[in-house]
């Protein structure tokens, strides 16, 4: 049966694959697919997201992309936790996906629902590395739309996997508008997340798999801390983990912890702004200039859902600095042994911050959603320059004894 999706702005359902947003609303009309309330988790034909596909909008039948997308690990970080003033601190590591990040979730349904034709996204690099590596795993081709500083790591991903690559002279909402013009013109299969619903659902699974996790006894957490650009990662994973409540697997919801960059700080606002009732419309401007590539989004699509999400959970936002997530960065991989990107490490950054303001206690999951592979470039900013020595031995010892006085 097609599934059912309602307008998160007036309530108007419709029924199909093919439905972006609501006829009524308009373009920023966000639809949400409805999980059919018998649909249970862990009855589907494999190990990942596919134990997850009779609660995803996907055809019986349909071929589906190889690659092993999801279990991604909870990895206890004490170390970390003493240094945040966390009770205790765990890191989901969805650098672990095939292509590197947390988007592997949502373009292995796009793929999917494509059915062999042109797939396009517009992406600072993650979502478009992960539509274009599981295009390719299902031999139908992709087209790329990335502004002018997406990191070279994740251009060399794009074209490795085959994905013809636009590199825009502009920022990431100047690339989301050509793409949706060519979109609209060419007739492309959409994989823009902001505004395809079935997208999202991939990305809930991430919340189904901390749903079933924390699920287990002594195992849940007070907190989920979630770095936000246009806002459907942090929406998709608490409807995830509404799901699993729902279903009797989660004793206890969480709340999430909304952080944004203070340079892209647009959703942010609109929670400081007092929720989200009222028709359907953008969000107010916004700048968007910050190291986190990643979450780097001036018109988030997203944000109404973002911000229902953090209310509903009883949680919060912050925003961080750029030197805050570069600490974070370094602390994630020396104090958790993982290694993220900044837009993953702004997760952490902004635990640090909500606890140091009295906001966050207790215990917490950081979600960690790109490797930082991914911006090799943010890495070393973070982490500093090597010491540059002869091949001798005296040199060595000369050059720790500076670094120690």
């Amino acid at each position: 049966m097609d599934p059912i999706l309602r307008c998160t702005v007036c309530g108007a359902t419709y029924r199909g694959y093919d439905k972006t947003t609501c006829e009524a609303c308009g373009p920023w009309g966000i639809l949400e697919v409805i999980t059919p309330p018998e649909a249970q988790p862990l009855e589907g034909p494999g190990p990942g997201i596919r134990r997850f596909l009779p609660m995803l909008p996907i055809p019986p039948g349909a071929p589906l992309p190889a690659p092993p997308v999801g279990d991604t690990p909870l990895i206890e970080a004490p170390r970390l936790a003493a240094a945040l003033g966390l009770e205790r601190l765990r890191l989901k590591d969805e650098g672990r996906n095939p292509s590197g990040s947390f988007k592997d979730r949502a373009s292995w349904v796009g793929a999917t629902l494509a059915r062999g034709r042109t797939a396009a996204c517009a992406s600072t690099g993650n979502a478009a590395s992960s539509l274009a590596a599981m295009t390719a795993a299902l031999g139908s081709p992709s087209m790329i739309f990335v502004p002018r500083r997406a990191p070279a790591p994740k251009l060399a991903q794009l074209k490795v996997f085959g994905a013809t690559v636009f590199r825009v002279d502009g920022s990431y909402d100047e690339a989301y508008e050509l793409c949706t013009q060519a979109i609209a013109r060419l007739g492309w299969y959409d994989r823009n997340a902001a505004v395809n619903p079935y997208l999202v659902e991939g990305k809930k699974t991430c919340g189904l798999e901390l749903g079933e996790a924390l699920g287990m006894p002594d195992e849940d957490a007070d907190w989920v801390a979630v770095s936000v650009g246009d806002g459907c990662t942090i929406s998709a994973i608490w409807k995830g983990l509404r799901e699993m409540y729902a279903l009797g697997l989660l004793p206890r919801l969480p709340k999430l912890l909304g952080v944004q960059a203070a340079g892209s700080p647009a959703i942010f606002r609109e929670w400081m702004d007092g929720g989200d009732d009222g028709p359907a419309r953008a969000p107010g401007a916004s700048t968007a200039e910050t190291v986190a590539d990643s979450i780097c989004v001036g018109v988030p699509r997203n944000w109404r859902r973002a911000v229902r999400a953090v209310e509903e959970s009883g949680g919060r936002m912050v925003l961080v600095a750029d030197g805050e997530i570069d600490a974070a960065l370094r602390n994630t991989a020396r104090l958790g042994g993982v290694y993220g990107e900044p837009a993953a490490a702004a997760a952490v950054a902004g635990l640090s911050r909500a606890v140091k303001e009295g906001h966050v206690t207790g215990s917490a999951v950081a979600i960690i959603t790109g490797s930082g592979l991914k911006d090799v470039a943010g890495a070393q900013r973070a982490g500093g320059e090597p010491i540059d020595v002869p091949p001798e031995l005296g040199a060595v010892i000369e050059a720790l004894e500076r670094s120690e006085a």
